[in-house]
Order: structure tokens, then C-alpha cells, then sequence
């Protein structure tokens, strides 16, 4: 009976398999066919060059700087205008076609995969600098536009965009992912920088999440949409148009780099700093392994211990006051080696170490790929947790340098490993996943600023709970029922 059963689980399973395959063939050969009668219409909307089929361009739009494999679109267009977005939209959303949204591929976490093939949108020809006004402090800016073209048009007005991720991303991308980065501290994430976005959905439909052409500082107008956007990473709507937040670029600017004796006593002093309510804009902390690839990389020669980059800015009266506090508060918890940089060309060069910690990481395994795994907790809780992974990497021979956002609890563990080491790589995944549960354990969550998309969506469920991811996929239905707008990201797939 036992035998004549299991004989039976074969032969359905090998049928099924057959099934499966067939099904897959099937679904390959309606989607090659539909993207085949489309073309036509998307050349009659964007050009000739506005649409690419390329093997190289494909594979270029598959792919971020994340380590989850190159998932190639079938198609790649280029449109310049809303109006052409729209139209685009219109036609994938009429032949059931995966929409991608891309800016400059600069995503850490898989967000630009095709993982169901279908249609990337490259938004680099919408790149124009649109609405500046200068006496209200704020911009609006389409998708093509990244943050450093942003303050070069900026020059010259006494105003600049102060979010920082370190990588020069396109902006509307950084509202995408709910992007921060360095000068987080002072300025605050996208998400408290963006005003308005103008935002295509699924079906064509252009909407404005605050209103057409409004921006004002604040609102309690409505349900905040411009929010619902802003971090859904192309998973509800194409980011056409963002207005964001200025700001006065301040009169006087000091960085400083100061060595401690433990974790602890370097965050330890980050606190003592924020409660004396110091307006830092920049606190960075880097341990041991980290500032001695950044020496080694950049030719600096900072002691290898727990280390503090910090940045002040203000007028040179309210500098003095903010140097003078810091200094006492980093003093009495074991700081040494306070080294001060005032001029500009000393500034760069220690937050251009700060922002090539990527490529210090990797220059310690030459012929290594890096992986960036981040998470947020708490800022009590932050000495226990760098601690307790740096303890971790070790125990598991794992190349790991800490680099971190201390004063918004949030740090990033760079991963050095070996694509040809399975067993490796696999010690990797696993790490960063104790690294996620630790950080959600203490309060905190698995991603600060990074983002979901593919490689955090089981986290995700655990950090959120069943209610709220329920009410996150009812969102996802009502905006994009036929789950065409970036599909696999952020949210599980559903189980029919």
C-alpha cells in the first residue's frame, strides 16, 4: 500500500512538474508575444530611440548595486515627458505588462530586478530642474535630475539639498526609497524633504499627491499621500515630478574626527552630544575595522579604534558654542585625537573617506564583491547591538567593516565576500538575517534607509505583523489590482 502510494506521489509530482513547465512556457510565450505587439505603439509614443530591445541595455536596466542577480526587463523605454509616461502606462496596463521604474540603478536591495519581465522605465531623459523658488526654499524636479546635478543648478543661489546617501542618486529614486544618509541628523530622510510628488499609476492616471502645484511647509489636509509614495519603491505608482525642501546653505561649516576607546564611549558621547542639544548635521561612526581600510584606501592615518567623523554648521559665533560643548562631551568619555578641519579642501577629503567606505571594504579582499546590509534601533540600544555583530562576524569569519548614521541609531554592516564561495555567501545571507532579527528584537527595524525590495520582504512581515502587512497589500490592490507596478518588491507573493 505504502509503495503503491509513494509510486503514485512520482508519477502526479513528475506530472505536475510537467505542468509547471508547460505553464511557465506558456506564460514566457503570451508575454513575448504581448511585448511584440506592443513595440509598435511604443515607438509611436517615444521614438524610434526611445525604445531598446538591446541585450546590453536590458541587462543594464536588470540590475542595481545590490548583490541579487541581474533580472533583465524585455524592453527598456525612455520617455521625456509625464505625458509620454502616462501613455506608456496606459498600454502595459492594457496588455497586463510588469511595469519597472528606474533613475540611476544606485538601489541596494533589488529593487530594479524584472523578476516578472516586462517594461523598465528609464527616466534619465526627464531631467530638467523645474519651478526653483528661491524665497520659499523649495524645487521642483523631474526623475532624471540626481542630487548632485541638483546643487550644481543650484550654485550661485545661496540654497542646496542637504540629503546625502553618499551615492549620487536621482532624486525622485531617493523619494522612492525613502533614501537619507549622513546629514540625516540635522536635515531629516526624504520623507520629511519631500513636499509633493507627481506620481503616473498603473492605469495612465496622473495625480499629485498634495495638489497640483501646491507646496506649502505643511498641511492636515486629507490622508497623506505624498507619504504613501514616498518609500513605496515603484511598487504603486511611476515618481514623475518631486518638490522638495531647501535650505540655506549655512555661513560657516567644521568637521572633526576623534579616536575612542570602546563603542560604547563613542556612542555614548553621540547621545551626551543630541541631549545637550547640539545642532550637529553630521555624526558618523566607523570602528576599528572600517577606519583602517578607510586609512589604507584614502592614505589617511587615523588611529584604528572607534572613531567619530562629526560636521558642524551655523555661524561662526554658534560653531564656536558647538565645538566647545562637543569637545567637553567627547573628552570626558575617553575621546582622543580630536583633529579639526575648517577649510574646504580638508572637509572633502574626510567625508569623501567617510563616502568611499564602500570602496575601502572591498579593497580589503581585492577580487571580492561588497554587499551593505543596514538596520535601525534605538539609540540605547545601538552600543549593545554593534557589539553583539561585531562578535558575530567574527565568530563566523566574515569580513565586515560598521559604518553608521549613530545619530539616528541606524548603521551598516559592508559585507565583503567571495562570489565564488557558495558556502561563504550562504554564511552572509544567514548573518544578515541574525543581524535584521537582532536589530527587530531591540525595538528597531530591518531596513533604516536601504529599503525592502527583494532581499527583506520575509523581514518585513516580522517587523510589521500580519495586520498591517494585510492593510499594505489591500493599498497595493486598490492602486495597482492587476499587480503590474514593480511586482515582487516590498510585498511577499500571493499564494493563489
Amino acid at each position: 500500500m505504502l509503495l503503491g502510494l509513494t509510486a503514485s506521489r512520482r508519477v502526479l509530482s513528475h506530472g505536475h512538474c510537467m505542468l509547471h513547465r508547460r505553464n511557465i512556457k506558456s506564460e514566457t510565450t503570451a508575454r513575448s508575444a504581448a511585448v511584440d505587439s506592443v513595440l509598435l505603439k511604443f515607438r509611436s509614443i517615444c521614438g524610434e530611440d526611445g525604445v531598446s530591445l538591446s541585450d546590453a541595455v536590458r541587462e543594464q536596466h536588470g540590475k542595481d548595486e545590490s548583490v541579487h542577480r541581474c533580472r533583465p526587463p524585455d524592453v527598456v523605454v525612455f520617455p521625456r515627458s509625464v505625458e509620454e509616461v502616462s501613455a506608456l502606462a496606459k498600454v502595459c496596463h492594457s496588455h497586463k505588462l510588469p511595469i519597472i521604474p528606474f533613475g540611476t540603478g544606485t538601489g541596494l536591495e533589488g529593487g530594479v530586478g524584472a523578476v516578472k519581465g516586462g517594461v523598465c522605465f528609464s527616466l534619465r531623459n526627464m531631467d530638467q530642474v523645474l519651478d526653483l523658488h528661491q524665497e520659499d526654499f523649495d524645487v521642483t524636479v523631474e526623475p532624471g535630475v540626481t542630487r548632485k546635478a541638483l546643487n550644481a543648478y543650484l550654485r550661485g543661489t545661496g540654497l542646496w539639498f542637504p540629503v546625502d546617501p553618499g551615492a549620487d542618486a536621482s532624486l525622485c529614486g531617493m523619494a522612492a526609497t525613502s533614501a537619507s544618509g549622513t546629514n540625516a541628523v540635522r536635515y531629516g530622510t526624504m520623507r520629511e524633504n519631500v513636499l509633493n510628488l507627481e506620481v503616473v499609476l498603473p492605469d495612465g492616471t496622473i495625480i499629485h499627491t498634495a495638489g497640483k502645484g501646491r507646496r506649502p511647509r505643511k498641511t492636515s489636509a486629507g490622508y497623506n499621500l505624498t507619504n504613501l509614495f514616498v518609500g513605496s519603491e515603484g511598487t504603486l505608482g511611476i515618481i514623475t515630478k518631486t518638490t522638495l525642501r531647501l535650505y540655506g546653505i549655512p555661513e560657516a561649516m567644521v568637521s572633526a574626527v576623534c579616536s575612542f576607546p570602546s563603542i560604547q564611549s563613542a556612542v555614548d558621547s553621540t547621545v551626551q552630544v543630541l541631549q545637550a542639544g547640539v545642532p550637529i548635521a553630521r555624526i558618523e561612526f566607523l570602528d576599528d575595522v572600517m577606519i583602517d581600510a578607510c586609512n589604507r584606501f584614502s592614505s589617511l592615518s587615523y588611529p584604528v579604534t572607534p572613531t567619530l567623523f562629526l560636521e558642524f554648521h551655523g555661524s561662526e559665533r554658534s560653531l564656536e558654542e558647538q565645538v566647545n560643548t562637543t569637545e567637553e562631551i567627547t573628552q570626558s568619555n575617553g575621546g582622543a585625537d580630536f583633529q579639526w578641519a575648517t577649510d574646504a579642501e580638508t572637509r572633502n577629503r574626510l567625508w569623501k573617506a567617510r563616502h568611499d567606505a564602500w570602496y575601502a571594504a572591498m579593497a580589503l579582499r581585492p577580487g571580492c564583491k561588497a554587499y551593505a546590509t543596514d538596520v535601525c534601533v534605538p539609540l540605547s540600544r545601538l552600543p549593545q547591538i554593534i557589539v553583539e555583530t561585531k562578535e558575530d562576524l567574527i565568530e563566523n569569519k566574515l569580513t565586515g567593516p560598521i559604518a553608521g548614521h549613530v545619530g539616528d541609531g541606524n548603521f551598516h554592516c559592508l559585507m565583503v565576500v567571495d562570489p565564488n564561495d557558495p558556502e561563504e555567501q550562504h554564511r552572509v545571507h544567514l548573518f544578515t538575517e541574525r543581524l535584521a532579527r537582532r536589530a527587530l528584537a531591540m525595538d528597531g527595524t530591518c531596513t533604516g534607509e536601504h529599503g525592502v525590495g527583494l532581499g527583506k520582504r520575509t523581514l518585513l512581515c516580522e517587523e510589521m505583523g500580519p495586520m498591517a502587512m494585510r492593510v499594505m497589500q489591500g493599498l497595493k490592490d486598490a492602486l495597482d489590482p492587476k499587480n503590474l507596478m514593480n511586482p515582487g518588491k516590498i510585498l511577499q507573493p500571493i499564494e493563489l
